[in-house]
């Protein structure tokens, strides 16, 4: 419900071609890539300690890190999004775009799916290792249509 109510929302917003420069970043768009690639590796970080506490390898410093990784990444998203849905809304003009808009609404629609199983009691463990695992693979999906293209024509820049 979350995915589509921002696609929606994104499809009928006309972007307003501006973009919010955050401080230390040379534009938005770096800024988005950057913050992208934060997310992206903070997910990463998520998807190996959850597998860790599955596995039952995991220590409590374990538990505590994914769950403040897992915190942070969605943190940093916040304002991608806001950029995302605030400059350009929804975006058809290339494939690439129409594949970004889509995964970037369907991230905060798997992250609260995935936020709703946790607190769920009696949900089994490969049900919440299979939305970690949905929800890490579409924050790739929206890196690859971003910061990947971002970082391909403008290098590692800020």
């Amino acid at each position: 419900m979350v995915a589509v109510a921002l696609g929606v929302w994104a499809r009928q917003h006309v972007g307003t071609g501006v973009a919010v420069n955050l401080a230390r970043f040379s534009s938005g768009a770096a800024a988005k890539a950057w913050l992208g690639s934060a997310a992206l590796v903070l997910a990463i970080v998520q998807g190996v300690t959850g597998r860790m506490m599955m596995r039952g390898y995991a220590d409590p410093a374990t538990a505590v890190a994914h769950r403040w990784s897992g915190r942070v990444a969605v943190l940093v998203t916040v304002p991608v999004a806001v950029q995302c849905l605030y400059a350009f809304g929804w975006s058809g003009a290339t494939t690439s775009a129409l594949l970004h808009s889509a995964l970037g609404c369907l991230f905060y629609g798997a992250f609260v799916t995935k936020m709703l199983l946790l607190r769920r009691p009696g949900v089994p463990g490969w049900l919440l290792a299979v939305a970690g695992g949905v929800l890490l693979a579409v924050l790739a999906g929206v890196w690859l249509t971003s910061a990947l293209w971002f970082f391909t024509g403008h290098g590692l820049s800020f």
